[in-house]
């Protein structure tokens, strides 16, 4: 059951205040689909998925404590960090996170930005989902999350010109299974 009254996160921080036992059931069922969907945009396993979705889960549990209020939308904004933190921690375990920069081969296509147009969200996060781990994780960072390449440089531990790198080719990608895409359903 949803919570039905205006300030949601409020009321669920009140509850972990008061020791209620409701206030995890509360929170999960609040968040989790969320919660798995910010997972889906960086762990294209669905293990994996249900792993790091289980170990945020844990983080914010253990962590409640030291969540200050800040108004509506400040817990959701405080799960998410720490559910990409998770997603980005298990993505920095694989071997080939990143694809070194003289093994990038560089698409013919012009740097331009996928055109989206007419897609359902569910296929353009499955083109998202086809992306190299690392490139899948800097278009995040930067598209949907919104950081700088500084920023991301400093969450990934690479250089600024690797994110920037990562991300125009994630682009030509995704241009490229658009246009197929599109290509496709266009002869239909």
């Amino acid at each position: 059951m949803l919570l039905l009254w205006k300030d949601k996160e409020k009321h669920i921080v009140s509850l972990f205040k008061k020791g209620d036992n409701r206030a995890m059931d509360k929170l999960y069922m609040e968040y989790a689909d969320y919660l798995t969907g910010v997972c889906t945009r960086y762990i294209s396993d669905e293990d994996m998925v249900k792993d790091v979705l289980q170990e945020s889960f844990i983080q914010i549990f253990t962590q409640i404590h030291q969540f200050e209020y800040r108004g509506k939308g400040s817990l959701k904004a405080w799960i998410t960090k720490i559910t990409i933190n998770e997603a980005l921690m298990q993505l920095r375990k694989e071997k080939n996170f990143l694809i070194p920069l003289h093994e990038l081969q560089v698409c013919d296509l012009p740097d331009e930005n996928p055109d989206v147009e007419g897609l359902d969200a569910n296929i353009l996060m499955a083109f998202v989902r086809k992306l190299p781990p690392g490139y899948r994780a800097v278009f995040n960072l930067f598209v949907i999350e919104e950081k700088s390449h500084k920023e991301i440089a400093e969450i990934l531990q690479i250089q600024p010109t690797t994110s920037a790198s990562q991300l125009l080719r994630a682009k030509k990608l995704l241009v490229e299974m658009i246009r197929e895409y599109k290509h496709k359903t266009k002869d239909r």
